[in-house]
């Protein structure tokens, strides 16, 4: 520091000298002459270093399906899984994975049948339930099916803007569009109401949970809801959904796009 003291010291006397003298060209120094250096507390900055890389490491196992089910998010991790979903990372990660899926749709060669098909799921990839898990934590809570059903029955979730648009986009190149949710079917009406005011219409097929798919993984639910589409000849060319749940297993479509969800898991 002493070192860095002296240097200034002597810019600075050798620019007043050259102020002086009129027959020597004058020199300006870019500012602030002066630069003050932050002083951090080294042990506080490690720590948050490694709560940061431990949890992105996290996110990207969670991402990558690399993780065993899990729960809930970890405890250490409930600021960087906050600050994540709330600030632009999250929205540029969803508008990347649908400016991708727009930009396959538009290279589909659709046939003249009408039984090209793109198949949504509802929750976190049309409709974002982040009210409600701003109040559970952004999933630091373990999940409670009453507690979101009461969310659900209030049918106020907000559209995800750039999945609208892939949407809108993909009924507009003439794909059919069907909806295949987790969600219960004695939650149909509130659901297709919340979709309908959130900009979401004219779907060819509403597919929920019936009696007998209760209890039923969701990888074999959603397996074999596409099975039928398959079977009645439709051709699933794209897919789009929060969950590996919602994309693997059979009659898995021809391209998948999976979009970011660090908040729950669905096996």
């Amino acid at each position: 520091m002493t070192i860095l003291r002296i240097f200034i010291f002597l810019a600075l006397f050798t620019l007043a000298i050259g102020n002086e003298n009129e027959n020597l060209n004058s020199h300006v120094f870019p500012r602030p002459l002066i630069i003050e250096y932050p002083e951090y507390n080294e042990p506080q900055l490690k720590e948050y270093d490694e709560v940061q890389l431990k949890c992105t490491s996290w996110r990207f196992a969670v991402e990558a399906n690399n993780l065993s089910p899990w729960k809930k998010i970890p405890e250490e991790c409930a600021d960087y899984v906050r600050q994540y979903i709330v600030g632009l990372s999250y929205k540029m990660d969803i508008d990347r994975v649908s400016n991708e899926a727009g930009d396959y749709a538009k290279s589909v060669i659709l046939g003249d049948d009408g039984k090209d098909v793109w198949v949504f799921d509802v929750d976190e990839t049309l409709l974002s339930n982040l009210p409600y898990y701003s109040d559970h934590g952004y999933g630091l809570e373990v999940f409670d099916s009453v507690e979101f059903d009461k969310w659900v029955e209030k049918g106020t979730a907000p559209a995800l803007e750039s999945s609208l648009r892939l949407y809108q986009e993909v009924l507009n190149l003439g794909f059919k569009v069907f909806l295949l949710t987790g969600r219960s079917e004695r939650h149909k009406n509130v659901t297709v109401e919340n979709l309908m005011n959130s900009g979401f219409r004219d779907w060819d097929k509403f597919i929920l949970r019936g009696s007998d798919d209760h209890g039923k993984a969701a990888t074999t639910y959603k397996s074999e809801r596409r099975n039928e589409m398959v079977e009645e000849g439709f051709r699933i060319a794209g897919n789009s959904g929060d969950q590996w749940s919602d994309l693997l297993g059979s009659s898995m479509s021809n391209r998948s796009f999976k979009l970011p969800n660090p908040i729950y898991y669905i096996p």
